[in-house]
């Protein structure tokens, strides 16, 4: 089925990265390593949401991220992003993040219940996120997560480069039309297409096409 349009105007949006959920960390990383071949970095910790992850570079603009809960952490007093406090089931791929240079104004821009701008750091990363006050995002968790590096770093310009591209993102939605509305992104790696809820990635890797979902 054909991707639908996408709008012109407003705050541009930057494919950041995609996050893969799972039950534990492990699982979530074992998801991802025998899908594509690949070894994820070391763990990462999230104080702020009680959560932690691992990450693998896609390049130059674009990094995955294996994340779960991190079951030693103390819980905080709201739910976490992604909406990890209710996942169950196997491990897959919940989640795209959009890149802004004004997370106030992308936010502005953003259907309701995009989020609220929350200030975060992990070592010498520091960024701005929407973080829905419910832990939901729009369109049943198909709407993007927004956010905004702060101080010239992020991940992808520390993550090695083992040969993995990310060459499609498939973004379904009963509400497709509605979700392509609202969202002024310029990437021809990014499909919305209409269809049930669902999240899909291609890759190109040292072994081959390779995809997630």
């Amino acid at each position: 089925m054909d991707a639908l349009p996408r709008r012109a105007g407003g705050e541009v949006l930057y494919l950041d990265h995609i996050a893969i959920a799972g039950s534990t960390l492990e699982d979530a990383v074992d998801h991802v390593e025998m899908a594509l071949g690949c070894a994820l970095g070391p763990i990462g910790k999230h104080a702020h949401m009680g959560t932690q992850n691992r990450l693998l570079g896609l390049g130059p603009d674009v990094y995955l991220e294996a994340i779960a809960i991190d079951p030693v952490a103390p819980a905080p007093s709201f739910p976490r992003w992604f909406r990890l406090d209710e996942f169950s089931g196997p491990p897959r791929l919940t989640n795209w993040i959009l890149r802004t240079d004004d997370l106030d104004a992308a936010l502005a821009a953003a259907p309701a219940g995009a989020g609220v701008a929350t200030r975060l750091a992990r070592g010498e990363f520091h960024w701005r996120m929407g973080i829905p006050a419910d832990g939901r995002l729009p369109y049943d968790d198909a709407f993007p997560a927004l956010i905004e590096w702060k101080g010239g770093l992020k991940p992808q310009d520390r993550l090695p480069d083992a040969g993995f591209r990310l060459t499609r993102l498939e973004v379904a939605h009963p509400e497709a039309r509605a979700l392509c509305e609202a969202l002024p992104l310029r990437d021809p790696r990014v499909v919305i297409l209409p269809g049930s809820r669902a999240i899909r990635a291609t890759f190109s890797t040292p072994h081959g096409e390779r995809s997630l979902e």
